[in-house]
């Protein structure tokens, strides 16, 4: 018995075993990164790939209208892109479109989110029905507002205006053409539409996570509602507001579905991917569209980067607590 309590202690005094040697430490590290080589690789094949032979092309002359005039033609392929009349208003459009769905997918979101926080009877059934039109398939999205909303003869918003103004002994109701007459504006209210349930789900994590027993004390101190939410909701929230503006910049500027499918890029309504899409398939001038592609590209990997800084912050944020 005290023989074997003197060789327990002396294993529990012994010095750890040496480290493995380099050639022993490199086959352990390949032998757990192997099994991700094939998702690595087609990764590879899928994104950077096209993504390479596209940058090729941008610097091509390639038109398939021309084929013998088919060639090297460095950077003016990107310096017609930043001067086209055209491409120059895509961009604008591009930027108002994704500014307006963002702010005000943004507040609506937060509004619903306080909204959904608070304790009631059916907040489940509520909180699955807010997040039904984020499920909803983009073009199946676009096309419901397009006729079923939008539409000047049997849509439901003339509908509503004639209800509305037969309740006050009228029968000219007016049945505005929506799209004709705010196209943009119809574009934006498709996809805030689509777009506030995902923001909300991202401010409804971020209140869940607040410190409730710092709120409760200061309510009983005597703060307002208002100054809880000022001095304590807001700037919690800061983080999960640039997350989700983020976010929502970056799938917003490569928008196509609602402005093809609502508006077929006319009446002012083209952006950058509806632009680069005439470009490609109606003019067929490979070259000039690849430039408007990469262009595209890195404002979106510069949207990227902040959205992945912002969220690494976030969880640096959250583990410190």
């Amino acid at each position: 018995m005290s023989t074997t309590i003197e060789r327990r202690r002396d294993d529990v005094g012994s010095p750890p075993p040496p480290p493995p040697s380099g050639a022993l430490r490199r086959t352990s590290d390949w032998a757990r990164r192997a099994p991700l080589l094939p998702a690595l690789l087609f990764t590879i094949l899928v994104t950077q790939l096209p993504f390479v032979v596209t940058l090729v092309v941008s610097f091509m002359d390639w038109n398939a209208y021309y084929p013998d005039e088919r060639g090297f033609t460095g950077f003016s392929n990107y310096a017609s892109v930043l001067t086209d009349v055209n491409m120059r208003e895509a961009i604008l459009t591009t930027v108002v479109l994704t500014v307006v769905v963002v702010l005000v997918s943004l507040l609506l979101g937060m509004g619903i989110a306080l909204l959904l926080d608070r304790q009631f009877r059916g907040r489940g059934v509520v909180r699955t029905l807010m997040i039904t039109p984020f499920l909803v398939v983009p073009v199946a999205a676009a096309l419901l507002w397009k006729h079923a909303l939008f539409n000047p003869e049997y849509g439901l918003l003339n509908g509503t205006l004639t209800a509305i103004w037969r309740l006050f002994g009228s029968e000219d109701a007016p049945q505005p053409d929506w799209i004709t007459a705010a196209p943009l504006v119809s574009v934006e209210v498709a996809l805030i539409w689509q777009w506030t349930p995902f923001m909300m789900l991202i401010l409804l994590a971020g209140l869940q996570s607040r410190p409730l027993d710092v709120i409760e004390a200061a309510r009983i101190d005597g703060a307002s509602t208002w100054q809880v939410f000022r001095y304590m909701t807001f700037p919690h929230l800061r983080r999960y507001l640039e997350l989700g503006a983020l976010l929502g910049s970056i799938y917003i500027v490569q928008n196509f579905d609602a402005v093809f499918t609502i508006t077929s890029g006319g009446l002012g309504t083209a952006n950058l991917p509806y632009v680069i899409y005439q470009t490609f398939y109606q003019a067929h001038d490979y070259g000039r569209a690849s430039a408007a592609g990469v262009v595209v590209v890195i404002g979106t990997i510069v949207i990227a980067t902040l959205a992945l800084r912002t969220v690494s912050t976030l969880f640096q944020e959250e583990n410190a607590r």
